[in-house]
């Protein structure tokens, strides 16, 4: 598997389903074919349309499509996206709102690096944005980084996360999202030994594989099955000249997306059936539920190879966050040394990816961090996906995330959101204050 040809291989195929679907709605479009209706035609282009979108989007990077918001003036506040730290394997994005004046909660959402762009995130930064200043972690996708850029593994991202944290500076509270909950957890170890001021004020770890074994899912389940050297042969490849990363090694974002879509076929195979029934019949439109999903489900990227393998090695089989003994640049990063950033855990009851148990593992972890500075919650009948993107996220999480850090906030500024009154009513939850 590790050879160019394969990687191309994957390309070759997706290129040609999108070039019979274009091919398809083109010919089927044909002005003149209007002269003898034919229902054979509207199928055609309907299934030539969502052809085409779904294997274009594959090889496209989400746009961020942040809307406006209504501040507290009653003022429309645009959102701008602006790099504050550009580097080889991603950078660190902020969203700027535009004539705000009142200082809100300083807030780095740390995006997961696991076969899909930040923009997976998008509306936890949208719900987030009336109440904070958010930046978050921009991952880049590794078949456009060129092999002179070298490795990244997830000692790597763990120094990339110590100097976002060192750039934003004092009074920040970060929130990590499943897959770099245990590298936050280590990066804010190691700046609690070699930087105390640039510490965060608060962690929050949302869904995140601290102790896999503690509650092990399907994917721990693989991790445990199956060798490195397995692995390596049948997961990794080469990235081919089309790109600008071409010889990297990669995982690449295909190969996980036909594993995603190879769990749950069927689901799958009746909702695109249905979505070219509905453009046939006319019922479907640009931004409609389908595709606004599969918009973002689709679009995929090659992660580094010796991140996809040291995460599995590392996180995943030795346990290295679990038993404490993870190293960085051959220093050990001892969590016992968080002594002063308030950690707060937060779990669904029906996460079948990071499984209630191994995420609020991080709090044993913290021996020396006062009691008072834990906090853990598990919210019912979540899901992973519900726990920092859905309903169980606006309604629940949200709040009591945002009253921890006003809870631990070393310097609050005038207007912040006070713990009181409960929201009644969802409706409230997106006033800004």
């Amino acid at each position: 598997m590790r050879y160019m040809a394969t990687y191309d291989l994957m390309e070759t195929m997706r290129n040609t389903n999108q070039w019979l679907g274009a091919s398809a709605l083109a010919l089927a479009s044909y002005p003149a074919f209007a002269m003898f209706p034919n229902p054979g035609l509207a199928w055609m282009a309907a299934w030539g349309e969502v052809t085409e979108r779904t294997f274009s989007r594959m090889v496209m990077k989400p746009d961020w499509n942040i809307p406006p918001f209504v501040g507290s003036n009653g003022q429309d506040r645009i959102v701008v996206e602006e790099v504050v730290m550009q580097r080889d394997f991603g950078d660190l994005l902020h969203f700027r709102v535009q004539g705000r004046t009142t200082p809100k909660r300083k807030v780095l959402l740390v995006a997961p690096m696991s076969g899909h762009y930040a923009t997976l995130l998008r509306s936890t930064v949208i719900s987030l944005l009336p109440d904070c200043d958010v930046f978050i972690t921009d991952w880049h996708n590794a078949r456009d980084i060129p092999v002179s850029a070298g490795k990244f593994d997830i000692e790597d991202y763990t120094l990339y996360l110590v100097d976002f944290m060192r750039e934003l500076g004092k009074d920040l509270h970060v929130i990590a999202v499943c897959q770099p909950a245990p590298l936050a957890l280590a990066a804010t170890a190691l700046l609690a030994e070699e930087d105390p001021k640039a510490q965060p004020s608060t962690l929050t770890l949302i869904g995140g594989p601290i102790d896999p074994s503690a509650a092990p899912t399907e994917v721990t389940d693989f991790g445990h099955a199956v060798t490195m050297g397995q692995l390596e042969e049948l997961m990794i490849q080469r990235v081919g000249f089309k790109y600008k990363g071409v010889g990297r090694m990669v995982y690449p974002g295909l190969l996980q997306l036909t594993s995603f879509i190879s769990m749950n076929s069927e689901t799958h195979f009746n909702a695109f059936r249905d979505q070219i029934t509905r453009v046939a019949m006319g019922e479907a439109h640009e931004h409609d539920k389908h595709n606004k999903f599969y918009d973002e489900y689709l679009a995929v990227m090659d992660m580094p190879a010796e991140f996809y393998l040291s995460t599995v090695e590392r996180i995943f089989k030795a346990g290295e966050i679990a038993s404490n003994s993870f190293t960085v640049k051959g220093k050990k990063v001892d969590i016992g040394k968080i002594t002063t950033v308030a950690v707060k855990t937060v779990e669904g009851s029906k996460d079948d990816i990071s499984a209630p148990g191994q995420c609020v593992a991080a709090l044993d972890l913290l021996t020396g961090l006062p009691e008072e500075k834990k906090a853990s919650h598990l919210e019912e009948g979540a899901g992973h996906y519900g726990i920092f993107a859905g309903k169980s996220w606006r309604y629940n999480i949200r709040p009591l995330v945002l009253d921890f850090i006003d809870d631990h906030e070393k310097a609050t500024p005038p207007g912040f959101r006070k713990r009181g009154k409960p929201v009644s009513d969802p409706a409230n939850m997106n006033v800004a204050v």
